[in-house]
Order: structure tokens, then sequence, then C-alpha cells
């Protein structure tokens, strides 16, 4: 069927009694769109199944690549259209939005980067209705803006070898503390809206619940390793908090000095509920020491009260050399599981 899917997908949507096989050719082609977005009879896709498709959060292509087809496809239904949308007269933008009006609410404009934006969809601003081009406008040039609540969120786009976790399978949160990372983060409500930024992979030196819950264990996996972040998944709860540490752990009772760390906090696997606080006492960012994990500051503690070889017993956050409180209780938690990463560029 893959072999011959062209006449079986043309076949399938010949009849609105094949119903199953036409969902087998949709699914075929979010798996593998590059199979048929690339190929030489896209454009005589009949509708029905193109609105099928890229109405799919699964769709494997990023989302300026599925706004182009859109736009190959619309000009292939009006032959007598120019490409350059400079040269298009009211009643040419008319007719493309007549063509393109089950498309058009489907794509991820507010996934895209200022610069697609400004380059690939502003020159066609006439398709898109008014209020939707001022909230896309908005969104680029006033990052204190709301979203609306209509706002479709990115694709979900399955990206092999980025990190292997127990406690955060959400690639949203990856692309998140990656965007900090690179300071591409400067408190824009519409960053979780944005297509995944997925720069790094993450390499696991060490899991609680593989490893165990000893200040020694941590230290003989993570000192000496620059680049880390730490995960804490709080027992009970959904709640994820944790930090990124530039520079190296160390074993001996001192401080450790950075302007680039920070520490975070996710609810519910909740991307908008993150919390990202960047450190303010930089000769407090990180606090090191034989009885203590991956501690930062005084506001995410982990330590043991005992000695460096007995469990964690000592679990708490407190807004103290960081800018922001992460959680809203001072309480100790105890630990679900943990784990820290290095974090190194994809090849």
């Amino acid at each position: 069927m893959e072999q011959h899917f062209e006449l079986v997908h043309r076949t399938s949507f010949q009849s609105n009694s094949l119903l199953e096989l036409q969902q087998y050719c949709t699914d075929f082609m979010v798996k593998s769109p590059e199979k048929i977005f690339k190929s030489l009879d896209f454009t005589s896709l009949p509708e029905k199944s193109l609105v099928q498709v890229i109405k799919s959060d699964d769709l494997q292509m990023k989302e300026i690549e599925v706004w182009e087809h859109v736009l190959k496809w619309g000009l292939a239904q009006n032959p007598t259209l120019l490409p350059d949308p400079n040269t298009w007269s009211d009643d040419d933008f008319k007719a493309m939005e007549s063509t393109l009006q089950h498309c058009l609410s489907l794509i991820r404009f507010f996934s895209l980067s200022s610069k697609e934006f400004l380059e690939r969809v502003h020159p066609y601003k006439n398709l898109l209705k008014h209020q939707l081009y001022k909230n896309l406008l908005n969104s680029h040039l006033d990052p204190d803006s709301e979203p609306t609540d209509d706002i479709l969120f990115p694709r979900s786009i399955k990206i092999d070898g980025i990190i292997n976790s127990k406690i955060v399978n959400n690639l949203n949160i990856i692309s998140t503390i990656s965007r900090r990372i690179d300071k591409m983060v400067i408190n824009n409500k519409f960053d979780h809206l944005r297509e995944l930024y997925l720069p790094y992979k993450f390499q696991l030196l060490l899991r609680g619940s593989r490893n165990g819950f000893t200040p020694k264990k941590f230290h003989d996996l993570c000192d000496d390793k620059y680049n880390t972040i730490s995960f804490i998944k709080i027992k009970g709860t959904e709640e994820i908090i944790g930090g990124y540490n530039p520079i190296i752990w160390r074993s001996s009772d001192t401080w450790g000095e950075t302007k680039h760390s920070f520490i975070f906090s996710f609810k519910e696997k909740d991307v908008k509920s993150a919390i990202i606080s960047n450190i303010k006492n930089t000769e407090y960012a990180l606090n090191y020491g034989t009885s203590r994990g991956p501690c930062f500051g005084c506001d995410i503690i982990i330590k043991s009260t005992i000695s460096g070889s007995e469990n964690y017993n000592n679990i708490y956050c407190n807004k103290n050399h960081y800018e922001k409180n992460i959680r809203d209780t001072d309480y100790n938690f105890s630990i679900e599981d943990y784990e820290v990463f290095q974090i190194k560029e994809r090849k």
C-alpha cells in the first residue's frame, strides 16, 4: 500500500464508504509527510485530505513548512495567480482566501519565529482575519500582551535522543529550559506557544531510583561535570523543580559563583505554569558539600544531615539567593525521584 500510496490515497477519497482507508492514508501522511508533500502531485490532493493532515497535532513537519505547502497548494488551485503576493489585487487575495478558508485556521501561526512571521506571513496578511493578524503582531512586538484562549499549541514533533527521563516526558519543558539557557526567554507570555527549541541532547548522569539517593553517589557521578540540569520530582504531586548549573559540582564545603545559573518549577507538566528564577547573589549560586546533592544557593536544598553515605533527609525550597520563589510553600518535602543530566549540543 505504501509503494502504491498515491493510487490508494486517490481511491480512498473517491467514496465516503472508505473512511477507514482514508484514516490510514491520513495517519501515514502525518507520520511521513516528506513522502507526500515533496511529491510532484502534492497539489492535486483533495481539500478534505489536506485539511485532515494539517489539523493533526502529530504532523511531523515544521510549521513554516506546513504554511508554505498550504500556500503552494492554494496557488495550484488558482493557476492565474503569480507566486509573488505583491502582485496580487484585492480580488486575488479574496480568491486565495476562499480557496484556503478551511486551512487557514489550522496553521499554528503563533509557533513561528519573529523572522518567519516577518518574511513568510506578513506578505500574506490580507489572507488573515484582521484580529488574528493584530494578535500575531502583538505576540512578537509586545511580550506582555496576553495570549487568547483559542491559540493552537505547537505540534508534537517526535525527536528521538533528546532526553531519557522518568520525570520529564514533555519536550515543551525541555524547549523552555533550552531557551533560557540560550537567553532566549525574557518572560515572554508566548514562549510556550512557539515551535519547540531543541538544540541540545540531555545525557543522563544520575537517576535516584537507579543509582540511589545519597550525596556520595551524586558526587561520584556528577562532580567536575559542566553544564548540568537537575530535575526533582516532588512526592505526592505533579510538581517538578530543579536548576541549571553551567559550572561544575564539587564536594568541598564552599560556594559556586556564576551569573548564568537559574532554578525553575513546573506544575502538572503545564509549561504555562513555569516559574524560572535567575540568580541574584551570584557568589552564592551553587551550594557545595559532601553532605549535599544538587543545591542551588539556599533556595533548593537537598542534603543529608547524617553523612554523605546516608539518604537525603532534609529537602526544602526557600527564596534566598535567586530572584523568585519557585514554590508556594517553604515546607520540607519528599523526593519521588531526581535526575541529573549533562547537556551537549546536538550534532
